[in-house]
């Protein structure tokens, strides 16, 4: 019983530490453009300079 006086608020710290994180990528904007992410790492970008 005791060491749920101890769990009980570290998970609910660590909840709300991960919520507060993805909070802050959604604000900061890390999922605009996510077709575009996919599509630049297929793009070879020294094959374009040469031409």
């Amino acid at each position: 019983m005791t060491t749920l006086v101890y769990l009980l608020p570290a998970a609910l710290f660590l909840g709300a530490l991960g919520l507060s994180g993805f909070l802050w990528t959604l604000r900061s904007g890390q999922y605009e453009d996510l077709n575009g992410a996919a599509e630049r790492i297929l793009i070879d970008w020294d094959d374009k300079l040469e031409r």
